[in-house]
């Protein structure tokens, strides 16, 4: 089996070492110092206190990596559509391809039952670009647990979580996931096959869509932004409208809104993605995350009030910061 990792950061590090590790031909596409790291020293990933240093192929160039039978996609989710001709390089006719991306993905609607069925989603894919160039048909849904970071360039340090959820849009449990997480299992990672994995992705969205723009907004840690009785309050406001377009859209929750407040508690102090990259000066992945909810809202015809002021908060102190990606 041939997996090509397309944007081997953290994530698409932590992945790629642990399958080349077991035996699976991996490429990377990466670019700049950590590509060159890679390239002469290989990858090394720090996890639970072990170190392992594997020597994938590394290349710059998609083209130079061939067609692969499954593309594992690990970008930020506002970089994707400019990177989707080099990804389409590496695709056959029979390649899946792995949306390991936060928010809502560009096939959400792909062949969903309903007055929406195959409508893009204008925030995460303008002008439609991803749906023409990387065929929904050919998406399998990953919502991504792990939480690693990029140390120096080739060195990866895995925090916690060894979770990958999995799902195909039509929730089949079809032979290409099968065989997939397959892959992923014997890698050492958790990796189930969800029936409804639109389900999963918008539990992790839940606490992303509200916890990452506050913590941008005000510097403040999950410790914080669950413990103070005030942010608490607003973040469960933004996720309670989430919840009822979520539901308008047929989604179902296993969990209630406390108790998923509880489990971004539990991480504790940790800053998360979106004020990393504010704090780094790097491109905030705010219209997957929530503008994509508001615009989804509008659709559906849910009011959200909380979620569209802070919207324009965030977006507004990303563009002073230089840090907006649209």
């Amino acid at each position: 089996m041939k997996i090509g990792i397309f944007g081997a950061g953290a994530i698409g590090g932590l992945l790629g070492a642990r399958l080349a590790h077991a035996g699976v031909d991996v490429t990377f596409v990466a670019r700049g110092p950590h590509l060159a790291a890679m390239q002469a020293d290989g990858v090394t990933l720090r996890s639970g206190g072990e170190t392992l240093t594997v020597r994938p192929a590394c290349v710059a160039d998609a083209g130079e990596a061939g067609v692969q039978d499954f593309v594992v996609v690990t970008l930020k989710a506002h970089a994707l559509p400019a990177a989707a001709p080099a990804i389409a390089r590496m695709m056959g006719p029979q390649t899946a391809l792995v949306t390991a991306v936060n928010g809502v993905p560009y096939w959400y609607f792909f062949g969903l039952d309903g007055p929406y069925r195959d409508r893009r989603v204008d925030r995460v894919d303008p002008g439609g670009v991803l749906w023409d160039t990387l065929p929904p048909g050919r998406a399998i849904g990953c919502v991504v647990y792990p939480a690693a970071e990029v140390v120096a360039p080739g060195v990866i340090e895995h925090t916690y979580g060894d979770r990958f959820t999995l799902g195909e849009p039509d929730g089949s449990r079809s032979p290409r996931i099968m065989a997939l997480a397959g892959v992923l299992q014997a890698a050492g990672f958790k990796a189930p096959v969800r029936p409804r994995i639109r389900d999963e992705i918008w539990v992790k969205l839940w606490g992303n869509m509200a916890f990452n723009p506050l913590s941008a907004l005000t510097g403040a840690t999950l410790d914080r932004l669950t413990g103070r009785a005030d942010l608490r309050a607003l973040a469960r406001t933004m996720m309670l409208e989430g919840q009822a377009v979520a539901e308008a859209l047929g989604v179902r929750f296993a969990i209630d809104v406390d108790k998923r407040i509880e489990g971004a508690a539990e991480v504790g102090v940790h800053k998360t993605s979106m004020l990393q990259d504010l704090e780094r000066g790097r491109p905030m992945e705010i219209d997957a995350l929530l503008g994509a909810v508001v615009e989804l809202a509008a659709l559906v015809g849910v009011s959200a009030p909380a979620s569209e002021m802070v919207l324009a908060l965030v977006r507004e102190r990303a563009r002073l910061a230089g840090c907006y990606a649209n």
